[in-house]
C-alpha cells in the first residue's frame, strides 16, 4: 500500500488533541498512521488556532502547529472558493465545511478524513473520498 493523501478535517485535529476517549483514539490512530501524508488549508488553520491563540493554550497552538508544520498546505484561491460553493449548493454542506472538501478536490486528496456523522451532508460528496471515522455508536 502506498501513502495516502489525506485531508484532515477540523474535528479529527481537535478530537486528537484532547485525547481522552474513543473518538480521540480513532483520530490519534489517523495522525500516527505512517502511511499517510496531510493536506491542510489556511481555512482549516483558520479554525483550529484562533481559540487556542486567544485562550493562550501553548500546548493545543504547539500540537496543531506540529501537524501543519509537516504537512503540504494547499492554497487558496477563487477558483477553490467558486468550487467551494457550487458544492455547497449541492449537497447543502457548511460554508466552511465545503472550503474544506473543495481544496481536498483541489489538492487531488486520496481521502477526506472526518469526525462528522455518516448522515451528514459533507459525507454524501461523490468528488472526494469522504470517510467518516465517528464510531456508529458515538454521539456527535
Amino acid at each position: 500500500m502506498g501513502i495516502m493523501r489525506t485531508y484532515i478535517d477540523t474535528n479529527v485535529l481537535i478530537a486528537a488533541f484532547r485525547g481522552n476517549n474513543s473518538v480521540s483514539d480513532q483520530a490519534q490512530k489517523v495522525l500516527d498512521d505512517p502511511n499517510r501524508t496531510f493536506v491542510v488549508s489556511d481555512y482549516l488553520e483558520l479554525e483550529v488556532l484562533p481559540k487556542p491563540l486567544f485562550l493562550k493554550k501553548e500546548e493545543e497552538v504547539a500540537f496543531m502547529r506540529a501537524i501543519f508544520a509537516v504537512a503540504e498546505n494547499v492554497p487558496t484561491s477563487p477558483e477553490v472558493t467558486k468550487n467551494a460553493i457550487e458544492l455547497a449548493s449541492r449537497y447543502n454542506i457548511s460554508p466552511m465545511d465545503a472550503l474544506h472538501v473543495g481544496v481536498a478536490q483541489a489538492a487531488n486528496v486520496d481521502e477526506f478524513i472526518t469526525l462528522e456523522k455518516w448522515t451528514k451532508p459533507m459525507c454524501q460528496v461523490t468528488e472526494v473520498n469522504v470517510t467518516s471515522i465517528l464510531p456508529v455508536d458515538e454521539p456527535q
